[in-house]
């Protein structure tokens, strides 16, 4: 095992904190009290490469998986809100690039990005107001009406919802099947029947567009069903027939390839906020003693730090794993977004009272990274689901390995075919 980032990864990361530090960093107070989307710094991103088709490439020629990591690390590090509204896009892409036929994907993912002279952007719409984590319970209906899809329904709290140029919208299609039942649709700007409803005001992540997508009587083409009419009619029925799905009991592992990038995220606002007490407790003293000289403070930091790095490694772990196609049954994608957030959270809270008034003071940004920190034990599945993803997918683990060993133990028991004496 080598826990050590390569030559290449370690320039890569350098990159990003200098990108953070002089570009993200300088706008983050701005936008964040202005709950405004930061043009000027995406644009920026997206000639040096980040947060567009370029960096995407990138990610994908990293065979150890830590590229996609470092850069949400070190933008969250910069400013979680930023950072969101510059990869943003990429739900909708990754929703594209999952279910998409190659022709969608060509055509629709570019479009989700733009280019240097025309940043676009991409949502991906799922979460509604009755079914957030519970996705089998959507409401947003699809209908085929000759050659087009009618789309109605309202999706809640989507980054980049509403002024997207692509929508990429999970709908129910057959309300008796579930989740089965569902398929994903691209919905372009200015669709009629597409529109933008609440835009959110949040404690945190606020320079970070997030808003209420509402459908009303919304046509698309035919084509804009992704992966086609008849993978859809197929998966249909399947499920009607009874049918287990041909993903079966992988399919939790299979949503666990994601969560490491949001543990990542989280950890980069941790990383800030102990990086910066650190120098604000720099040259302060107490009773003439120097602050970091005390035992009180070096014990919390030394938990601080501690726990930072353990949930790090938990999310370098679990990126290598699904970078190279390595199973997570034991929930271990879960396991590094569910520790992150919740150190994350622990770090802000605990680092607040080591620091005391100054910590909820605006001029400095402690206050920030405390109110970003929240909603990474929130969003992308919280952390009770998460509890209990890791927790039923150790039961089946465990299940296959009694049943593994059982059926080990079974054949070892059996006759051994013995072979006839050979004469000499």
């Amino acid at each position: 095992m080598d826990f050590a980032l390569n030559d290449e990864q370690r320039e890569f990361k350098e990159k990003c904190r200098t990108f953070a530090r002089e570009v993200i960093r300088p706008a983050a107070r701005k936008h964040d009290e202005e709950e405004s989307i930061p043009w000027e710094v995406i644009k920026e991103a997206r000639r040096q490469g980040f947060g567009g088709l370029e960096g995407i490439q990138r990610s994908a020629g990293d065979s150890e998986g830590q590229m996609q990591v470092i850069t949400a690390e070190e933008f969250h590090w910069g400013c979680a809100g930023i950072a969101l509204a510059i990869s943003g896009s990429g739900l909708a892409a990754a929703g594209i690039a999952a279910s998409g036929t190659p022709e969608q994907i060509g055509r629709w993912v570019p479009e989700c990005f733009g280019n240097d002279d025309e940043i676009k952007l991409g949502a991906y719409a799922v979460t509604e107001p009755q079914a957030g984590s519970d996705v089998k319970s959507l409401r947003t209906t699809a209908k085929r009406d000759g050659d087009e899809w009618i789309l109605n329904g309202t999706k809640i709290f989507i980054t980049n919802g509403g002024i997207a140029d692509v929508h990429v919208v999970v709908a129910t299609v057959d309300p008796a099947l579930g989740t089965r039942g569902q398929a994903s649709f691209v919905v372009g700007k200015d669709t009629p029947g597409l529109s933008q409803g609440k835009k959110e005001t949040k404690l945190g992540i606020r320079a970070s567009h997030t808003a209420e997508v509402v459908l009303e009587e919304c046509r698309i083409p035919a084509e804009n069903l992704l992966g086609g009419e008849e993978k859809l009619q197929r998966k249909l029925e399947r499920a009607r027939s009874g049918q287990k799905s041909r993903s079966g009991a992988d399919a939790l592992a299979t949503f666990e390839i994601t969560r490491p990038l949001v543990g990542a995220s989280a950890l980069g606002i941790a990383q800030a906020a102990y990086e910066w007490t650190l120098e604000y407790l720099d040259g302060r003293s107490e009773g003439g003693v120097p602050l970091l000289q005390t035992q009180r403070i070096q014990q919390t930091l030394a938990d601080v730090a501690t726990e930072i790095e353990a949930a790090r490694l938990l999310v370098q772990r679990a990126a290598w794993m699904g970078r190279n196609g390595i199973p997570m049954r034991g929930g271990q994608g879960s396991m590094s977004k569910l520790k992150a957030g919740d150190v994350t959270m622990w770090a802000t809270t605990t680092l607040m009272d080591l620091v005391g008034p100054d910590a909820w003071n605006t001029e400095y940004p402690l206050e920030k990274f405390f109110r970003d920190a929240k909603i990474y034990q929130l969003f992308e599945g919280t952390a009770e689901i998460q509890r209990m993803v890791i927790s039923r997918m150790q039961a089946r683990e465990y299940a296959e390995r009694l049943q593994f060993g059982a059926e080990v133990a079974v054949k070892a028991m059996e006759p051994q075919a013995t072979k006839e004496p050979v004469a000499v």
